[in-house]
């Protein structure tokens, strides 16, 4: 990588390691050093144990489960200021309590602009990160964000497919500007599918909108949670004449009994990225799961970001 007159180092929080080496190694560079001292009562203080005076330094962290990855990323880039590092960058591929970007009911939290003040109160200088649950959150920073899409990533790998009579598939009318985007690049059908919550991560009634009868569905979602959703609309689709489901995710929370769920339901394939680890619980079946990593396009955007390059050609949609 071209060098500037600061230094560039890239560093990772202990979530996302196995990431960080990849976009590293992405970079031709090696991660940088740091530790995690765990006190017997739980609290945990990072350290870097190599210099980051003047550097640019980006650490990379997905926010899951939120509350120890988001507080550990906090603590490094404090560790950093402290430091007297040049620019400190938030790498966070999967970015934790997205979902509240709003006050959908009375006496809520926003907690995704909380977020955004904590990073900035930490010293962060810039985000990164992929497929945000809402678009808009990118204002909830008083800094810059690039925000990834996972689409570069995932349509070329459906076009390698050359599935027959292909229609895109929004889960709900909220993911629709996405599934729209995906149909219009891929020249083919979309679907939406219409549920009704009886309460959080509870699924009651589902429909779908648009032609199913004879497709090739595959669903596409930012993220998926307990998978109640993504399973009953593959089982809805398939009721209503659809050839064959698949689903695309691009971050893969997968809490309760999320992957038992996938894997007892009709999806062909589940299509997921690296932003989180899938479980390494060896007796859970993660068969129908197809794992398509973001390393190369973070290093990518981490090496156009350092050398002030332009990185629009980055964006699909």
């Amino acid at each position: 990588m071209e060098q500037h007159d600061h230094k560039f180092k890239i560093f990772s929080c202990r979530g996302s390691r196995y990431l960080a080496e990849k976009i590293a190694k992405e970079l031709q560079t090696d991660l940088g050093q740091s530790e995690v001292t765990v006190f017997s009562d739980g609290e945990f203080q990072p350290a870097f144990t190599e210099s980051v005076r003047g550097a640019t330094i980006f650490i990379v962290q997905s926010t899951f489960p939120p509350t120890e990855n988001l507080f550990e990323l906090l603590l490094m880039i404090d560790a950093a200021r402290r430091a007297s590092a040049y620019k400190v960058i938030a790498v966070i591929p999967y970015f934790g309590w997205a979902r509240q970007d709003r006050k959908d009911r009375p006496r809520v939290s926003i907690g995704a602009k909380l977020v955004a003040n904590l990073l900035h109160a930490a010293g962060c200088d810039r985000v990164m990160t992929a497929d945000l649950h809402a678009d808009q959150i990118q204002g909830f920073f008083d800094f810059p964000v690039d925000h990834i899409y996972a689409s570069s990533i995932f349509l070329p790998y459906l076009r390698d497919l050359k599935i027959e009579n292909l229609s895109i598939a929004s889960p709900d009318m909220g993911g629709a500007k996405r599934a729209n985007a995906y149909s219009r690049i891929l020249g083919v059908p979309m679907i939406i599918c219409h549920k009704s919550r009886e309460k959080a991560n509870v699924v009651g009634s589902m429909t779908a909108i648009g032609d199913v009868e004879g497709r090739n569905v595959v669903i596409v979602d930012d993220m998926v949670d307990t998978a109640g959703t993504i399973t009953k609309c593959s089982d809805m689709l398939l009721e209503k004449g659809a050839t064959s489901v698949r689903a695309i995710c691009t971050h893969p929370v997968l809490s309760g009994n999320a992957y038992d769920r996938i894997a007892k339901s009709s999806l062909k394939e589940f299509i997921v990225t690296d932003t989180i680890p899938l479980t390494s619980n060896p007796d859970i079946d993660i068969s129908k799961f197809t794992v398509l990593s973001v390393a190369e396009i973070f290093a990518d955007v981490i090496e156009k970001v350092y050398n002030f390059k332009p990185i629009s050609d980055t964006f699909i949609f």
